[in-house]
């Protein structure tokens, strides 16, 4: 069940393979753990609604920001800004641009890079974040080495949603992507920093996909599934 915290507040998140999401914090050896406990400390850097995995392997915290935080293995959606040296630089929606190495996605050599031009969209996987570092994306599966489906993303449309949104739709278990993909093809990506990607074959599906998104945002309408059938057989699609 989730909790609230607030900044600075402990966390009872304890794993053998625990990870820490937006919002905690794992602290150093000088100030924990705690004498006579073999558990590492941890405390909540906002404040929000504390979550877990159903193994509890994984915590966060969900907060109301409207700015995206870059944390290390979130898939985000981004558009190419310019070169930089031998990779390019990405607008992710973080309060600073990110990094992209031009020998970070699969199968690339230093002969045989991808041609990224400015403007080009991408999908990626912060693969460095730090507070006093700008952040670094990678387009392929960090276990496989595969692109998995990261890279550059050709046609489609992109549409903003709050950053809770994007959580929501990347759960397995959320019904808008399957529902609308039981009535038309459909593709998607999802990035953590607020951006979906949708591709569909016709123009009025892309459009039904972007206002079933806003009015599912718990920013927006907040409609639950019901709510949405009725909207989507309004539009007859």
């Amino acid at each position: 069940m989730s909790s609230i915290v607030l900044p600075g507040e402990r966390v009872p998140a304890q794993h053998v393979n625990l990870k820490l999401g937006p919002g905690l914090l794992q602290l150093s050896s000088l100030q924990g753990p705690v004498k006579g406990s073999n558990s590492q400390l941890i405390a909540s850097t906002r404040a929000g609604t504390l979550n877990h995995s159903t193994n509890k392997s994984k915590w966060w915290v969900e907060g109301n920001s409207r700015r995206y935080v870059p944390a290390p293995q979130e898939s985000v959606i981004g558009v190419v800004t310019g070169r930089s040296g031998e990779g390019w630089r990405v607008d992710i929606g973080s309060a600073h641009p990110a990094s992209l190495d031009g020998l970070a996605f699969e199968g690339a050599t230093k002969r045989n890079k991808p041609n990224l031009k400015v403007g080009s969209l991408l999908y990626a996987r912060v693969s460095l974040a730090h507070k006093d570092m700008e952040p670094e994306l990678e387009c392929f599966d960090a276990q496989t080495r595969k692109a998995e489906g990261f890279g550059e993303l050709k046609g489609g449309f992109v549409t903003q949603c709050s950053l809770q949104m994007s959580r929501l739709m990347l759960d397995p278990k959320h019904f808008l992507l399957p529902l609308l993909g039981s009535r038309f093809p459909l593709e998607a990506a999802v990035g953590m920093n607020g951006k979906i990607w949708v591709s569909t074959k016709e123009t009025k599906q892309t459009i039904a996909v972007v206002r079933c998104i806003e009015k599912v945002d718990p920013d927006g309408g907040g409609l639950d599934e019901v709510g949405v059938k009725k909207f989507l057989s309004k539009l007859e699609i």
